[in-house]
């Protein structure tokens, strides 16, 4: 059995972030192999609960993650899909009151030593929605991105700055921060259960009138951590430009689609 790190089995006092309370959210689907390496890397001295969860994996995830002392741990009955999980967290984030929202996924491709950085933009004030960039800096290639992957993530960015209105280096990064304003302000329990779902509700955060900001962040691509088949690659680049029209229809008034109703 894992040894449960120092950090959790300490009472913390005072560890907001200027009275916001921090929350990191893992997605988790077969995660066991990465899981513990890391949940050991995020600062605890600043996070002040960590919600993960398991989509009905086929391993010990949802075990491994009590064991490790994991405050709330959320286990699906079936398969939701990778929107469908982003759901049980957030709204389990909002619901035991969580102000700076951080979600990190739980196979180490994206390094947990960027959440001081993030926490402090949105806790500053800066921006209210932080994305970890992997095309800031070239880290997606330097990682062992795909250059199938790279090439779409590039084409796909173009074309969602043309008809969204709006500039980002990257619409594909699964590492996020959200302040509670941004996460109680639209609707993402609307938005797909699938891997679309990341862009449906950077979508909806542009088009409700908030801004976001941008990290480098260096990533890794290895066997254990996640990624989708060219398959489910190509199903969600459609997706993804069907998204993208969708919020230029919604944005000169031609449309009123629901995932856009203020709450």
């Amino acid at each position: 059995m894992p040894q449960k790190p120092r950090q959790n089995r300490l009472k913390k006092i005072d560890s907001m972030y200027k009275d916001k309370k921090v929350v990191v959210v893992l997605p988790a689907y077969n995660a066991a192999k990465t899981l513990e390496k890391t949940y050991r890397e995020i600062p605890f001295d600043l996070v002040d609960e960590v919600i993960l969860c398991d989509d009905h994996s086929r391993d010990n995830t949802a075990e491994l993650a009590r064991n490790l002392g994991i405050q709330h741990v959320i286990v699906h009955e079936k398969n939701k899909g990778y929107g469908g999980n982003q759901k049980s967290l957030y709204n389990k984030a909002i619901e035991i009151g969580g102000d700076i929202v951080i979600m990190l996924h739980p196979d180490y491709q994206y390094t947990p030593k960027l959440i001081p950085s993030m926490v402090n933009i949105i806790g500053e004030d800066l921006y209210p929605v932080v994305l970890g960039s992997r095309i800031l800096g070239m880290g997606a290639l330097r990682g062992g991105m795909p250059m199938y992957k790279y090439i779409a993530n590039r084409f796909l960015t173009l074309a969602q700055n043309l008809l969204i209105h709006y500039k980002l280096s990257e619409y594909h990064t699964g590492y996020r921060a959200f302040s509670r304003t941004v996460l109680e302000g639209i609707q993402f329990n609307r938005n797909s259960d699938d891997f679309v779902f990341d862009n449906e509700m950077l979508s909806q955060i542009v088009y409700a009138g908030f801004d976001i900001g941008e990290v480098t962040c260096p990533t890794k691509y290895f066997e254990e951590a996640s990624s989708i088949n060219f398959s489910r690659s190509m199903k969600y680049g459609l997706g993804v430009l069907r998204v993208s029209f969708g919020h230029f229809f919604q944005r000169i008034g031609l449309v009123n689609l629901p995932r856009y109703q203020k709450k």
